[in-house]
This record gives C-alpha cells, sequence and structure tokens, in this order.
C-alpha cells in the first residue's frame, strides 16, 4: 500500500497554495492520467501553480521529502504520462498561461508553459506569424515541449524538437536554469534545451519557453484526393516529397475512418484510402503545386478530387480530419480506444500499414488506420472492449507486432505520442545500450527519482 505524504509536506503546501493545493478525490482522479489502454493512476495531492517562484517551492519541498513530483499540463498525452505511479504531488502548470513576449522582427516568442497552442495563435492572429506545431489536441505548449510533440503540420515545419529555441526549467533539486538564449544558432556547450524536449517531465519542470514562430502563408489550399489502395497513396506521397513540392500537410484516413468521419460529420467523401493534403506559399507557387500533385496523384488512380481554397472549407477539412479518432470511438460505445504510433521511412511505408491491415483483419474488434504520412508515422485506432480479456489480449498482440514491424525496418516505436509507461519495454528494444546512458543522466540530475518516476525508462 502507497505511504500516505508527509504530514510536514502537506502542512506547508496547504499553507503556501491556500484553496489551490487541494487532496479531494474528484480533483485527483482528474489528474490520474489514464492512457487509453492503461489504468487511472491519481495523484495523492494537486498543487496549481501560478508563478516561476511557486514551482521553486514546490520542487524545494518535495526534494526534501523525497515525494514524487508529476508535472501536468492539458492531461492530453496517451501513454500514462502524468499517472502517479508511486503517488506524490501532481503541479497543474495550466494557469501559467502569460504569453510573455512576442517577436516580430525574430519571430519568436517566450510564453509560459501552460498556454495553449490555440491560445497563441489566436494572440498572434493580427501580427502576421503563427505557431506551426498542431498534434490534434489543444496541448499545453510545456506538454508539446515535454512530450516532444509533432503532428499534421511536421512535413513542413518540424515538431517541437525544431522549434523550442530555449527553455526555464527548475530541476528536481529547485534550481532554475535557463537552457539557451535567444540566438538562432549556438555552439556554447551541451544543448540542454533538447535534453528537457522529450524528457516527459523526468528531469525537470518547464517553467516557460522561447519558441520559433513562421509567417502565415500568403495563400493555401487544400485537397482530398481518394485512391483504390494504400500503396498508391502512400507512393502519391512519396513522389510529391521527392519532386521538392512544398506540402505543408499529408494525412492518410483508411476507407472505414472516412466512412466514420462521414457519418460522424454529414459529409460526403468518397469511401476509399483518402488523402488529405494542403499547400502553403504564395499564389502562384500554391497553384502551380496544385496542378503537379494532380497529376501526380492521377497518376497513381488518385479520383474524386475535392479543393478547399477558402478558410472557412479548409478549417472543417481538417476538423474532420482531426475528430477522426473520437469519430471511431463513437461508434463503439463502451469501447476503449488504443491508438498505435510507430513511425518508419518513409520507403517502408506503405508496406508497415498494409502489414498492420492484414493483423487488423483477424481482429475481434473493429478498427482504423490514419497518419501523418509525410513523415512515415501512422496510427492503427483498436476499438477493443476494455471488459473483454481477449479483445484486450489480441489488441495488445497486433500493437506489439506493428512495433515490432516498425524496429525492423528501422523506424521507432512512438513518433509522436512519446514513451511514458505503455512504450518502456518496447524503447528498450529500440535503442538498447543508449537506455543505460538515458538512466546515468536521469541519475545524475534526479538522484532521488523524484521527478515523474517510472516514466520512459525501466528500472535497471
Amino acid at each position: 500500500m502507497m505511504e500516505a505524504l508527509p504530514i510536514e509536506l502537506t502542512s506547508l503546501l496547504a499553507t503556501r497554495f491556500g484553496e489551490r493545493f487541494t487532496t479531494t478525490q474528484a480533483v485527483r482522479d482528474q489528474h490520474s492520467g489514464a492512457g487509453m489502454h492503461l489504468p487511472p493512476l491519481p495523484p495523492q495531492a494537486v498543487a496549481y501553480a501560478q508563478t516561476l517562484e511557486e514551482i521553486v517551492s514546490v520542487a524545494a519541498a518535495c526534494c526534501t521529502f523525497k515525494t514524487p513530483i508529476i508535472p501536468y499540463g492539458a492531461g492530453t498525452s496517451l501513454e500514462c504520462h502524468v499517472g502517479a505511479l508511486r503517488g506524490g504531488v501532481c503541479l497543474d502548470l495550466s494557469r501559467m498561461n502569460q504569453i510573455l513576449r512576442v517577436s516580430n522582427d525574430d519571430q519568436d516568442c517566450t510564453v509560459e508553459a501552460g498556454v495553449t497552442r490555440t491560445q497563441l495563435n489566436s494572440y498572434l492572429r493580427d501580427t502576421g506569424l503563427f505557431f506551426p506545431v498542431d498534434p490534434g489536441a489543444d496541448a499545453t505548449l510545456g506538454g508539446m515541449a515535454a512530450t516532444r510533440a509533432s503532428g499534421t503540420t511536421t512535413v513542413r515545419y518540424g515538431g517541437m524538437r525544431e522549434n523550442v529555441v530555449a527553455l526555464t526549467v527548475v530541476t528536481p533539486e529547485a534550481q532554475i536554469i535557463r537552457t539557451a538564449r535567444r540566438a538562432r544558432k549556438s555552439a556554447a556547450g551541451y544543448d540542454l534545451t533538447h535534453l528537457f524536449v522529450g524528457a516527459e517531465g523526468t528531469l525537470g519542470i518547464i517553467a516557460d519557453l522561447t519558441l520559433r514562430l513562421h509567417p502565415m502563408p500568403e495563400a493555401s489550399s487544400a485537397a482530398v484526393v481518394c485512391f483504390e489502395d494504400t500503396a498508391s497513396a502512400v507512393a502519391t506521397v512519396v513522389e510529391t516529397i521527392q519532386a521538392g513540392l512544398p506540402i505543408a500537410r499529408a494525412e492518410y484516413l483508411d476507407a472505414k475512418a472516412i466512412d466514420l468521419v462521414n457519418r460522424t460529420f454529414a459529409l460526403s467523401y468518397t469511401v476509399a484510402d483518402t488523402l488529405f493534403l494542403e499547400f502553403h506559399g504564395e499564389p502562384e507557387e500554391v497553384e502551380r503545386t496544385i496542378r503537379s500533385v494532380e497529376t501526380i496523384a492521377a497518376a497513381r488512380g488518385g479520383r474524386a478530387f475535392q479543393w478547399a481554397i477558402e478558410a472557412e472549407h479548409r478549417n472543417a477539412l481538417w476538423r474532420a480530419r482531426h475528430q477522426a479518432g473520437f469519430a471511431a470511438a463513437a461508434s463503439r460505445p463502451g469501447c476503449r480506444p488504443w491508438s498505435t504510433d510507430v513511425c518508419v521511412p518513409i520507403s517502408h511505408l506503405a508496406e508497415n500499414i498494409l502489414a498492420a491491415k492484414v493483423d487488423l483483419v483477424e481482429a475481434p474488434f473493429p478498427s482504423v488506420v490514419l497518419g501523418h504520412i509525410g513523415d512515415g508515422n501512422f496510427h492503427a485506432i483498436l476499438l477493443a472492449d476494455p471488459d473483454n480479456a481477449d479483445e484486450v489480449a489480441a489488441a495488445m498482440r497486433i500493437n506489439q507486432r506493428i512495433v515490432a514491424r516498425a524496429l525492423a525496418s528501422d523506424g521507432t516505436c512512438t513518433g509522436e505520442h512519446g514513451v511514458g509507461v505503455g512504450k518502456r519495454e518496447a524503447l528498450c528494444e529500440e535503442l538498447g545500450g543508449a537506455v543505460g546512458v538515458m538512466r546515468a543522466i536521469k541519475r545524475a540530475l534526479d538522484p532521488h527519482d523524484i521527478m515523474n518516476p517510472g516514466k520512459i525508462l525501466l528500472s535497471a
């Protein structure tokens, strides 16, 4: 049985935070961090920080009492990143939501960790700049950095790895560090910024971020095109990228996913394997790209083109794409959807998707396949009944096969969802001895193992 929080720690935090510190079950359950296929793990207490100094006070108190700290943003992560495996204090940063600085000249900004991507882009609307990383969920930017998030626009703009310039971090021993300055390049020392990007809160607490911004494209156009088979859709994207055409998004939905999206959103897309594409640039460039991609797709059997140029139509298209997972889950009430998350070199993408579909034909539950195929990332959403042991076991087997094939293709077990609890074993298979180096870094920076313990790394 888990030991109770030290009375002195509880008293200290209750005094410092007042009503923003709670041990009530309902709030703890809201911060339990359950993944789609993992159980909820509520913390023993929740503290809502509003300032850097309050983050330092929690870190100092938990360090003194050797109590776990679990940083929390919006709770949108999928691999139980914020579940309290060993109890402790969940540090909710969602109220640290101030945009601290925007520089139009330097095309960058500094924001507190609790700012969400849609909040930032709303603030930037009149500046001619935007922040492009789009994982679908309205996640906090601190959480997106912690999980090294990416999404639909990665093929053109990169993910968090490419768009985080610097961080302010509070270490497990309550030291405030700045990982870098704002210069666009530097050869000064270790790259600490990207040590914390993707560390999933296991090395420190991100308090604020300096982010790279991008000019709003002068013109944008989106398209939907369907194909007879998966290989033709993937080949179209590969040829488009190899031709150097400026593609901003390249999303794939299989025929079952399209059917669910149609029914959920009252749309009328042809039920077939389908690409959702978007292009950014100068108007003439976008028009030339549209013609070129239409020619490439037609040569691969692409048909039923639907172009969307007006912002309203493009936004409707992408809302439908982002909600495909929810449409799938709604199609089988009571299921707990499990979204796999592998990424492979794009030359191996078609074979991996096709092999996954063979496995899914034999599954005792429905499923759909979708992905960010412009960068080789795809998901199979397994709609398994969590109360049916046979279905859960089958989902685990299928997930393991998908991961094993991705690794055999020199790919990764997780393209964007992160490791958390669910992918720890797979990480060892993927990186081998490098995981030992990660453990050494963890021990050096967090000797008492209080920062989000049990995530990413299995015990040595």
